[in-house]
């Protein structure tokens, strides 16, 4: 368990919780990055975990990098650091889980970007979501160039980007930024819920996963490839077997999963 990042684990439901922890308003340091990292490879390694909760508490999600370390970085250091950074959101998007971002009060920067690196989002009716990098004379570092335009298209990407505004939660929701609004003191809870349901799914979720976070780089052609050796992989479970038997005796959603 790290200093300022822990996870914590509800075994009824099978949801992990990445718990961000730094006061006052979970700066990310490249401690905390690193600690996100560990988590995240943790939540990935363990059987009890069926979906994954990102959480900065009901204050704030994450404001944003620990701007106080900059004045110390050169270009070498800067370039090494992005490589950390990097590494840490990749294994959080690349877990085979579901994961969600509960997003409280502010995820700015590094903050939206770690909400960026998860599946979904769900958003306090208060929260506000950006990427203000250029008004510090700086770009995104921690995916935010790439995550953003694959989520809410290029031109609106390159309008946030550029301007370093701030989105309201409305907003992000209408432009797909945000996938459910919820008021402020019901953000962890819904998440939670929502994750516990994922987390009662098949196995091929993480093959539809997988399919779409690997396809979504590929040409047409390779991508349509990887999807049909993934389909056909589903039929190597035993959730496969489970899930057409139960829908041929008793319609569909009837099922009950054992993941493998």
């Amino acid at each position: 368990m790290g200093e300022f990042v822990h996870l914590e684990v509800d075994e009824e439901r099978r949801v992990g919780t990445i718990r961000l922890d730094r006061p006052k308003m979970n700066a990310l340091s490249r401690q905390v990055w690193r600690e996100i990292e560990q988590a995240a490879t943790e939540a990935g390694e363990r059987d009890d975990v069926g979906a994954v909760v990102v959480w900065g508490g009901e204050r704030v999600f994450a404001a944003g990098a620990d701007v106080k370390e900059f004045p110390e970085w050169s270009y070498q250091d800067a370039r090494e650091i992005g490589t950390d950074l990097q590494r840490s959101l990749d294994t959080l998007a690349r877990l085979p889980k579901v994961t969600i971002a509960a997003v409280n009060g502010y995820a700015l920067g590094g903050g939206c970007e770690l909400a960026l690196a998860c599946d979904l989002r769900f958003v306090a009716e208060d929260a506000r979501l950006g990427q203000p990098e250029i008004l510090l004379g700086i770009i995104p570092g921690a995916g935010g160039t790439q995550r953003l335009p694959r989520l809410v298209g290029l031109s609106r990407a390159k309008e946030l980007i550029f301007s370093g505004r701030q989105v309201k939660a409305d907003e992000a929701l209408r432009i797909g930024l945000a996938d459910h609004v919820v008021e402020s003191g019901e953000v962890y809870e819904a998440a939670v819920e929502a994750a516990a349901g994922y987390a009662a799914g098949p196995y091929a979720l993480a093959l539809a996963k997988r399919a779409i976070e690997d396809g979504t780089e590929l040409p047409l052609d390779q991508a349509l490839r990887l999807e049909r050796d993934l389909f056909a992989e589903c039929f190597a479970t035993e959730d496969a077997r489970t899930g057409v038997a139960s829908f041929l005796e008793q319609g569909p959603g009837k099922a009950t999963f054992e993941g493998r």
